[in-house]
């Protein structure tokens, strides 16, 4: 794995952290307990902040980046991503806030200064535009993304099982890396 420090800035992971040795991490980065980062994920914190949560995952082949504070946007766009969150593969995230107990679908992107809110189920391929916000419970699909139904009680308590279930699958590869 690629882990390099850039402007001064270190990413801090937490020991039991799973990170995929094809992965890459750079600069402003930080990333809670039993975490995951899978084959291929780049996170690069060099021009702003990058947070994920615990237990969350981040799939193969997934983009994570973020915008600089400037002119056309004082604060620029950092990336937070919540608490048991799961992103699909080949996802990218780019300047947005992903909420706690979400699922972002395979192939979906989410621009700068979007938001997901709490128990978001956003489908594959999906495209959530600049500064759009998404009200937690409901379902969203397409390019733009929109609303499509409400979250059933099982589509809700599924967003807690994936992040559990990734949980241990990366506590499995920590322990056959250290065998």
């Amino acid at each position: 794995m690629a882990i390099e420090s850039y402007r001064g800035m270190t990413p801090k992971i937490a020991d039991n952290v799973f990170v995929h040795a094809s992965a890459t991490i750079i600069g402003d980065v930080e990333i809670d307990a039993a975490a995951s980062v899978w084959p291929g994920v780049v996170i690069r914190g060099d021009v702003n902040s990058i947070r994920i949560g615990a237990r969350s995952n981040v799939q193969d082949g997934t983009i994570l980046h973020v915008t600089h504070p400037g002119g056309h946007s004082p604060a620029g766009a950092a990336l937070s991503v919540g608490r048991d969150v799961t992103i699909g593969h080949a996802v990218i995230l780019h300047g947005c806030r992903i909420h706690d107990e979400c699922l972002v679908g395979m192939g979906s992107l989410v621009m700068d200064n979007a938001v997901l809110e709490p128990r978001v189920l956003l489908g594959a391929g999906s495209l959530v535009p600049e500064g759009r916000v998404l009200a937690g419970g409901w379902l969203y699909l397409g390019r733009p993304a929109r609303q499509v139904r409400r979250l059933t009680e099982e589509e809700l308590t599924y967003f807690a099982y994936q992040a559990a279930n990734y949980a241990r699958l990366a506590a499995e590869y920590r322990a056959a890396q250290s065998q």
